[in-house]
């Protein structure tokens, strides 16, 4: 039997309700889809509140991203090879240019999951590159 958003029948689904009473995951405002406490949201930011793997699936992110002329995204969080992935390959398939920052990412999978997943990204999708060598572009091109 397949378990949508769980590996198995005693895991925590979409919207389902975690075994610690932290309320229902990925379902907005409640523990399963908050912000991580150590980010900071300013009042300028957009957020897109996602309830699938993709942040594209059943949200508004194509349309700000367009609407705002964006076409070059960089990936980075957790599950690098679900969340982040399901994403980068949505974005892949709408036509975006797709960056994974292969530092900035990361899975409790095994490691030769994240390397399938950086051969797809290279093969099919877009781009590996590091979240050091990024900030150390930038860094270098304000210095400039």
């Amino acid at each position: 039997m397949h378990f949508k958003g769980k590996r198995s029948a005693d895991g925590v689904g979409y919207a389902e309700r975690s075994p610690l009473n932290h309320g229902r995951s990925a379902v907005q405002g409640e523990w399963g889809a908050q912000i991580i406490k150590d980010f900071s949201v300013a009042a300028s930011d957009i957020c897109v509140n996602k309830h699938r793997l993709s942040g594209f699936w059943d949200t508004e992110l194509d349309s700000l991203l367009r609407a705002n002329g964006i076409t070059t995204l960089l990936f980075a969080g957790i599950n690098t090879d679900r969340c982040v992935f399901s994403t980068l390959q949505d974005a892949a398939f709408l036509g975006y240019d797709c960056i994974l920052l292969a530092d900035a990412c990361s899975t409790p999978s095994p490691t030769y999951v994240t390397r399938a997943i950086h051969f797809l990204v290279e093969q099919c999708h877009g781009f590996i590159a590091s979240a050091v060598a990024l900030q150390s572009s930038l860094t270098h091109r304000q210095e400039s």
